[in-house]
């Protein structure tokens, strides 16, 4: 294919809509009521337009700010790093999207900390907020390439990565804290099999212990007997999410005896992010398979994780960027290191992102497929409005049946569900 480069962004808009929640959903010792969804608009001097979309989440990006300031200051302060972006990018050439998100994040993570007043803010927080600007040069890139097809749109040197064809994906949803028992018995009773876990509750580290010790044992009692036939021992397993609650080893160290005591321990897959970023703990003798999510800024961090004994990596192509997503990708691989792709309360569209890397990474170890947490149906207020703003609302590969994404050849065969027009965005930008 002959590449039409460069690519000269001409115009770059952005704007918000606020999506709010069914109920504040509780992680990280805090909670959210709402989720701000970002819409970009790009356009380049030879005509061609792209929409790209993101989820804003202050609370899992960077604690800190998410605390000192209210829910909605939080928002508008990540917002104002993505208008950042765009006023970079106004009559910016690239050859490359993953060459033109090292070349800006400098700076972006630079406006970042400047504009919330806190040198320590995490990297996470810029991607975050670069999230819709990177799927909307992605998207720009191809329509620039004549290019209507995932595949085709990552660079050859990356390709690789994603060579598997899963004929299905786990479908994963969370369990929250407080989630009552008739809700959780009824995630088994659809067909999910892989529950993603929070714990790391609110209060001193020895509450937050005995909380999270009593919460395990009540899901733990209610689930830990069903049947699947998607794992080699036909247990339904657990992904256990701490982020970075846990400040100390030993702690951790009595959770995960408490799993060996209530019998759950070969039922738990992913012990996500335990402890802060800045602890650095050795966690090769944990006995779990602990994943990195947040502290996974970079294929730099990975690498290091990789070295402390973190054996899994939850990948978020919709709130690190897809840029990022294949950088990771490519040292975790290069490590034998199995990834799964992780929610950021995706909305459809977004969704659908993550799906194009999740159905082409091997499949997870102990299942027979890989995995893709999707919990927006849980969370969003107004999901089937969502629902009606994607393209792809009526494909077959769409929906969740029986706990399962079930994609088959046409998903494949297709391989254009990012690439539809996105009619209701694009009046947005039109009134």
């Amino acid at each position: 294919m002959q590449l039409r480069y460069p690519v000269k962004i001409t115009e770059a808009k952005a704007l918000v809509q606020r999506e709010p929640l069914l109920h504040p959903f509780g992680f990280k010792g805090g909670s959210l009521t709402e989720l701000w969804q970002v819409i970009v608009q790009l356009k380049s001097a030879n005509g061609c337009s792209a929409i790209g979309l993101g989820v804003q989440s202050v609370l899992w990006s960077d604690p800190a700010i998410f605390s000192t300031h209210t829910e909605e200051q939080g928002n508008d302060l990540m917002f104002r790093v993505t208008q950042e972006v765009l006023r970079l990018l106004q009559n910016y050439e690239y050859t490359d999207p993953i060459v033109l998100l090292d070349a800006i994040f400098g700076q972006v993570y630079a406006y970042a900390k400047k504009i919330t007043n806190n040198d320590s803010i995490r990297e996470t927080f810029a991607l975050n907020a670069l999230t819709p600007v990177d799927n909307a040069v992605w998207l720009l890139y191809a329509c620039e390439n004549g290019i209507s097809d995932f595949e085709t749109m990552i660079p050859p040197t990356y390709r690789d990565l994603l060579s598997s064809k899963n004929n299905k994906l786990a479908a994963i949803p969370v369990i929250s804290y407080g989630m009552q028992e008739h809700a959780i018995k009824d995630l088994t009773d659809q067909g999910y099999f892989f529950l993603k876990i929070k714990i790391g509750h609110a209060g001193t580290q020895k509450e937050m212990l005995e909380k999270d010790k009593t919460w395990i044992s009540f899901i733990h009692n209610i689930v830990g007997k069903t049947h699947t036939p998607h794992t080699h021992d036909g247990k339904i397993r657990y992904y256990l999410d701490a982020n970075g609650r846990y400040l100390e080893k030993e702690n951790l160290k009595s959770f995960i005896d408490h799993l060996y005591k209530i019998g759950a321990i070969d039922r738990v897959a992913i012990l996500e992010e335990p402890f802060p970023e800045n602890a650095k703990f050795d966690v090769s003798d944990l006995g779990v398979r602990i994943a990195m999510d947040e502290s996974a800024h970079s294929d730099k961090e990975v690498l290091s994780g990789i070295q402390r004994g973190y054996h899994a990596i939850a990948l978020k192509p919709t709130a690190k960027t897809l840029s990022m997503t294949l950088k990771i990708l490519k040292i975790a691989q290069a490590n034998d290191i199995p990834c799964f792709c992780a929610d950021l309360t995706a909305n459809p569209i977004l969704v659908e992102w993550n799906k194009n890397i999740a159905a082409r990474l091997s499949p997870f170890p102990g299942v027979a497929f890989n995995l893709l947490e999707a919990n927006g149906s849980q969370n969003y207020k107004h999901w089937q409005d969502l629902c009606r703003h994607d393209p792809c609302y009526n494909c077959s590969w769409t929906p969740v049946k029986n706990g399962i994404f079930e994609l088959g050849a046409s998903f494949y065969q297709k391989n254009d569900n990012i690439f539809k027009p996105l009619p209701y965005y694009q009046k947005l930008f039109n009134r």
